[in-house]
């Protein structure tokens, strides 16, 4: 029962990445008065904020959803865990901090399906106005005056510079910015970390605005609809403190705006009554708008990680433990050199499948360490390095979808990993270069053997069972709520990100890409919502809804 209701101009329903640059932009200006409704808690706990502590919050249900996807052929029947954060700063305050924007390609495809202003001309400027990336090279690419700091790894690794070196002779070039003029090549990753400290949003957008008169962040509260009048969003309802808490309602005057995410953004609308009729009518629900795209057009970042024992060279997985642990906290605390400053990858490669392609649709991410069954959270005894790879730009597509009317019930994830003939045939050809990569003059000296798959495994059909085997998200999930056209029936907002048939109702967040992008997601969610600003605020043109 609802007991209590408060009124803003702007609420915004979620304080991840989005939602943090969304609450800081639009109370900057001082006219309007914003609310934020976070489900999680706020960001106390250390481990949110050491760089290494990403392995207790991918696991900790304080900080994190828990969903999981359900199982598929693409994954021998696995269900497979997709983290969400669930804490001011959202998924970046628990992600892998890997900082990567993507190629120009995908923007421009953005514009070409007919999201007018979406090109990489046009949304190179708000990557630009985050970013604090102090680089020695052309600054016509990227920020060095925004809020959210970018550096790059100091890690300097014996298996790395192995690993880099024997790159090179292959002809995959070092790349000294591949969030620059081009993304093709080899080199330790820009990350979001400052000093010693990871760079959340909350870090870097939302507490600096907290002390603002017309901004006020709400914790703890699991929001359970979207209010209507018709066909215009008026506010919301949520929960303090879980299904028993105490109900309240928030009146929203000017627009409500979803920052919840790629599960929970479609998952709030579908038991809101916005979504397909039929499925809303199978799950109980009243259906207030016919959108059948929601919840659709769901991609993910599918990886296969190939792992290695090696000799003669210290890894994560040696000094993660006994009197070398005790030692790498000390340098932490000294700011020396540590891998409790570390994610969990060092260097970023981007290349080619087949060399008949014009842009990289690749990536393999290289980390001096071994987890068990490829699982980020656990670290394995023997010393070894990993090469996670995936391809950027799958042509699997799932779907999210409300299990039943109750907000508080996950919905059910389906992603279909590797369902298309292409993705199969490029896993395939990563895995295979990743192979290359390990066998070079360079890194092959510190090699005992191949762990996963192991050389046994040589065919194709053994290689792609590997892959279904043992890979797991990259948790890049996006595409739920996707931008297009009124007339694109497979489209939920339009391109100012305005809920088609709903007025005062937008969603910003990786829901609404139409494309994936060659990239970890956070640097273009964090565009997304700069760009989402600037169209709440009136700042750029709008045309009629």
């Amino acid at each position: 029962m609802t007991s209590e209701v408060e009124k803003f101009d702007y609420v915004v329903v979620g304080a991840g990445s989005a939602g943090c640059i969304i609450a800081n932009r639009l109370s900057a200006c001082g006219k309007y008065s914003v609310c934020v409704v976070e489900a999680g808690p706020k960001d106390w706990h250390p481990m949110l904020h050491i760089p290494a502590g990403f392995v207790k919050t991918l696991v900790n249900p304080k900080f994190n959803w828990m969903y999981s996807s359900e199982p598929s052929a693409g994954t021998n029947g696995r269900a497979i865990p997709a983290p969400r954060g669930k804490v001011l700063g959202g998924s970046s305050s628990i992600n892998g901090m890997g900082f990567n924007r993507g190629q120009k390609m995908d923007f421009d495809v953005w514009a070409q399906k007919g999201n007018h202003g979406w090109s990489y001309e046009d949304i190179l400027p708000y990557f630009r106005r985050f970013e604090s990336y102090q680089s020695r090279d052309d600054q016509s690419y990227r920020g060095s005056n925004g809020e959210m700091t970018i550096s790059d790894l100091e890690w300097k690794d014996p298996l790395c510079e192995a690993y880099i070196n024997g790159a090179e002779r292959l002809g995959i070039p070092r790349n000294p910015d591949y969030n620059g003029a081009k993304q093709e090549g080899i080199s330790y990753l820009q990350r979001t970390v400052k000093g010693r400290f990871r760079m959340s949003a909350a870090r870097a957008f939302l507490n600096p605005a907290k002390k603002r008169p017309n901004l006020r962040v709400i914790t703890n509260a699991h929001v359970t609809q979207i209010l209507l009048e018709g066909k215009c969003a008026t506010g919301i309802t949520y929960k303090l403190g879980g299904a028993s808490g105490v109900g309240r309602q928030i009146h929203a005057s000017q627009e409500l705006i979803l920052c919840a995410g790629a599960i929970n953004s479609p998952h709030l609308l579908q038991v809101s009554g916005i979504g397909a009729a039929e499925h809303l009518q199978d799950i109980g629900c009243d259906v207030r708008h016919n959108l059948p795209a929601v919840g659709d057009n769901f991609q993910d970042h599918y990886a296969t990680r190939l792992t290695y024992r090696v000799r003669d060279v210290d890894t994560i997985n040696n000094r993660a433990r006994g009197l070398p642990l005790i030692s790498e906290i000390a340098k932490y605390f000294f700011n020396k050199k540590s891998i409790l400053n570390l994610g969990p990858t060092a260097v970023f490669c981007f290349l080619k499948s087949n060399e008949g392609l014009s842009a990289p649709d690749i990536q393999i991410n290289f980390t001096p360490g071994t987890h068990q069954r490829g699982m980020q959270s656990t670290l394995e005894n023997q010393a070894g390095f990993t090469m996670a790879t995936w391809q950027h730009r799958p042509e699997s597509y799932g779907y999210v979808r409300a299990r039943s009317q109750d907000p508080f019930k996950h919905p059910e994830i389906q992603p279909n990993y590797l369902a298309a003939d292409t993705d199969q045939q490029v896993i395939l050809a990563a895995i295979k270069i990743c192979r290359k990569l390990a066998q070079t003059e360079a890194l092959k000296p510190f090699v005992v053997e191949e762990t996963f798959p192991s050389v046994a495994c040589q065919n194709d059909n053994d290689l792609l069972n590997s892959a279904r085997e043992i890979g797991q998200s990259i948790y890049h999930l996006m595409g739920t709520c996707r931008m297009g056209s009124r007339d694109d029936k497979t489209a939920v907002v339009d391109a100012e990100l305005r809920v088609h048939g709903i007025k005062n109702l937008r969603v910003i967040d990786a829901s609404i890409m139409p494309t994936m992008v060659s990239a970890n997601l956070n640097a273009a969610v964090m565009m997304i919502a700069e760009k989402g600003a600037d169209m709440v605020l009136g700042k750029l043109s709008a045309k009629p809804h």
